[in-house]
């Protein structure tokens, strides 16, 4: 029996067996998956439909195909809050969500409201992604900003209210995952890029 050589990328290896959450034109999915030479052990999902992954995004489509290609499994409307009880998922050990955002606030990040939508948009996240890890060793990764007000979300405080420890921080750097293209995700400006300078991974455990 052949043995798999083990790839790696970053944090992420062919190994694990990797869910991320909340993409958006799936191009940091398809980082991992190019780097790997496979995507079979990813799963990759978003709350957007497919019809509107490809009409928000003017790569959108073209990155699912070539995930799919890669042997992705790629599913849409997955609700981060719900998940848990989606039968289309599993478990995993390594869930990922870059950059959460509740899609209300843009311009208006430091209003307490705001702040309050994320953060239940994040507990929500915490407490469903805590169901699905697969063993004592799995790990979840949020990727954040650290300055205000994105501070003020108080990510630790919220994960650990849901029985998550935080092992490391590591200092997100966007060049180490090749071809990743954030977007804003929602509104009119929903294929833009926004600034990520000063974004940590939070990696918790149960």
């Amino acid at each position: 029996m052949e043995v798999q050589e083990t790839k790696t990328l970053k944090q992420y290896s062919n190994k694990q067996k990797i869910l991320l959450v909340g993409e958006g034109d799936f191009s940091f999915s398809l980082s991992p998956g190019r780097a790997f030479g496979s995507a079979s052990n990813i799963t990759t999902s978003s709350l957007d439909s497919r019809v509107d992954v490809n009409r928000k995004y003017t790569y959108g489509k073209q990155n699912v195909e070539e995930l799919e290609r890669l042997g992705c499994t790629v599913i849409h409307g997955v609700n981060v809050h719900s998940m848990s009880s989606d039968n289309r998922l599993a478990r995993y050990n390594r869930i990922v969500f870059n950059f959460p955002h509740s899609g209300l606030g843009f311009g208006s990040e430091h209003e307490s409201f705001y702040i309050m939508q994320h953060q239940a948009l994040v507990r929500g996240f915490f407490e469903s992604a805590r169901k699905m890890l697969e063993d004592e060793d799995g790990e979840i990764h949020l990727t954040h900003k650290t300055t205000r007000p994105f501070s003020e979300w108080e990510i630790e405080t919220l994960a650990q209210e849901k029985g998550l420890r935080l092992i490391k921080l590591m200092v997100f750097d966007q060049l180490a995952f090749p071809g990743y293209s954030n977007k804003k995700g929602s509104g009119s400006n929903c294929d833009s890029n926004f600034p990520i300078r000063s974004a940590v991974t939070f990696m918790f455990k149960k």
